[in-house]
């Protein structure tokens, strides 16, 4: 599957309607976000299971602004509605993959779980 472009208008309902979601955020005058993107697409293809969705942080400065992004590439993982991971900077192949794989592995039912432990504790999941 291709990636797909996200914007203001799509974002939440491209995270609420698909298990899984990989969100790079990119500019077309960042070097390494132009480094990264084959791997990007080239992950796309090998997971049709999963959305690949590129935010162009210039187009979508107020999506962008909303998460923060304050450097780029920064790539984001939504699965079921929460972020399992959001850091800056573009990653090699096999680390991404890997990165992948364990998204795929996690136990959702327990990710849920932690979450509802720390906010019972008074401690925000961010």
């Amino acid at each position: 599957m291709a990636t797909v472009e996200l914007t203001l208008d799509n974002f939440e309902s491209t995270i609420a309607e698909n298990e899984t979601v990989i969100v790079d955020f990119w500019a077309d005058w960042c070097g390494p976000c132009k480094m990264f993107a084959p791997t990007f697409e080239q992950a796309s293809e090998d997971h049709p299971d999963i959305v690949f969705g590129k935010v162009d942080t210039e187009a979508q400065q107020a999506l962008a602004g909303s998460f923060g992004i304050m450097s780029i590439p920064t790539l984001m993982v939504f699965r079921d509605n929460v972020i399992l991971f959001n850091q800056a900077g573009a990653l090699p192949g096999p680390v991404f993959n890997d990165l992948i794989g364990q998204v795929k592995d996690l136990d959702m039912d327990d990710v849920r779980r932690q979450i509802a432990e720390q906010e019972a504790n008074g401690h925000s999941h961010e």
